[in-house]
């Protein structure tokens, strides 16, 4: 069994196959991919909630890519299970983003995103640097549906962090209720303790 990942790990090469219902093609794909990735876990194919998650990712999928971040929704259903269900939920059908195969769960495990008693992804996210390091992950309530809004937010505050240089001794920090546009907190790690 593989080991849980953990926030600033890198990891390992990993291949998986996609559905990429725009071109109504399976394709193998590997991670890292050298891109900002958006791995969106859910629990199931043709299930309720799930169907509103890969909606809202939809809308906000041009904005990702504009800030060169590629999305995944992935589960643990087979790829078959994904072709059908983009052909027949109306809300699965405006998918546009790929929907990866996790049947042998190594993606779910490696994340400690699985759901043993279930077999199932728990519903959440994890964000990955073109690197394949990990920044980011949150796991939640099964019937929470994901906020895009938010997943958003947190990647282009972890890239702004990443793309930020900073003088020697300082740190660049996202403050809590950050939004897009913002400054982020230019800290000297010395001279600013206990200032904010």
């Amino acid at each position: 069994m593989a080991r849980t990942i953990d926030i600033g790990e890198k990891i390992p090469g990993i291949s998986a196959k996609a559905y990429f219902p725009e071109k109504d093609e399976i394709m193998e794909i590997k991670f890292p991919t050298g891109r900002w990735t958006i791995l969106a876990f859910y629990p199931g194919d043709f299930t309720f909630v799930c169907a509103t998650d890969i909606e809202a990712l939809t809308d906000a999928h041009k904005e990702f890519l504009k800030n060169d971040a590629d999305v995944y929704a992935v589960s643990t259903d087979s790829i078959f299970s994904h072709k059908a269900w983009t052909m027949s939920s109306p809300r699965a059908m405006k998918d546009t983003i790929p929907l990866v195969e996790d049947f042998n769960k190594e993606l779910s495990r490696i994340f400690g995103v699985l759901n043993e008693a279930t077999g199932a992804s728990r519903r959440s996210v994890v964000i990955l640097d073109p690197e394949g390091n990990v920044e980011y992950i949150s796991i939640f309530n099964d019937n929470l549906g994901k906020d895009v809004d938010h997943i958003y937010k947190a990647f282009m505050g972890l890239k702004f962090i990443k793309e930020t240089i900073t003088q020697k001794g300082h740190m660049c920090a996202i403050p809590a209720n950050w939004k897009i546009g913002d400054k982020p907190l230019d800290i000297d790690v010395v001279k600013d303790i206990g200032k904010l």
